[in-house]
């Protein structure tokens, strides 16, 4: 399990005092949003604040491109410090490209998916992915309401797991709290972007321990389910 809190929920005047906020946390890695105003209808930031507060931390720089034209974007953030880059299914026959462009810059590689797009358009690229990211929300704006709609899309990508026998994450982003992070555990995320219910809080150590508990808990239940079945097989 990896919790990430997500940058784009933090106080854009203290980015530096956020990230090592977030140092301090106990999570595993920091999610940031990078959006073009074109793909996505807003604008967040570039390799240029990456960069900056690449020194204050050693947590894994997970970075989201919501970007029409992430090719131009690949090299600047993996030497700004990204460890993996993540572009969208949604860009159709470019994506093989963008995966064979990002793994040969040496970084993990991400594939993300949209709400209203059919989970069957990343099943080609899933022998070559580390990451696969299921958008829980439309995409662009922080703070929104979970599309629970979307969590046969999480089910689906853990079945196709179990069954190429593959080893990529599957990452839940968008409206993710206490109560939607367990119900996506259920379903077979282990990552868990968490914008607003993590750096919302006064006590971000305190949220992420309180979300790693109770995703926790789900998987414990969820392997002692399993463990009668693998015993009759």
């Amino acid at each position: 399990m990896i919790i990430a809190p997500s940058l784009l929920a933090a106080d854009p005047r203290r980015y530096a005092q956020e990230t090592r906020r977030a140092d301090r946390s106990g999570a595993e890695w920091l999610h940031l949003d990078i959006m073009d105003g074109h793909f996505v209808p807003n604008i967040s930031f570039g390799p240029a604040v990456v960069k900056a507060i690449r020194p204050l931390t050693r947590l894994f720089f997970d970075v989201h491109l919501m970007c029409s034209k992430p090719e131009i974007l690949l090299e600047p953030f993996r030497d700004a410090g990204a460890n993996q880059i993540i572009v969208h299914v949604e860009l159709g026959e470019r994506v093989m490209g963008l995966l064979w462009r990002i793994r040969a810059l040496g970084v993990k590689v991400g594939l993300a998916i949209n709400p209203p797009t059919d989970i069957a358009q990343v099943r080609p690229y899933l022998g070559r992915i580390d990451h696969l990211l299921v958008m829980t929300v439309n995409p662009g704006f922080g703070g929104q309401e979970f599309i629970h709609e979307t969590v046969p899309k999480i089910q689906q990508a853990a079945a196709w797991r179990r069954e190429r026998q593959l080893n990529y994450h599957i990452a839940v982003d968008g409206g993710i709290n206490f109560q939607t992070a367990v119900e996506c555990a259920r379903a077979g995320a282990d990552v868990f972007v968490s914008g607003t219910a993590l750096f919302g809080r006064r006590n971000l150590k305190a949220a992420v321990a309180r979300m790693r508990k109770l995703v926790s808990a789900e998987e414990r239940e969820a392997r002692a389910l399993l463990r009668p079945q693998t015993a009759r097989a």
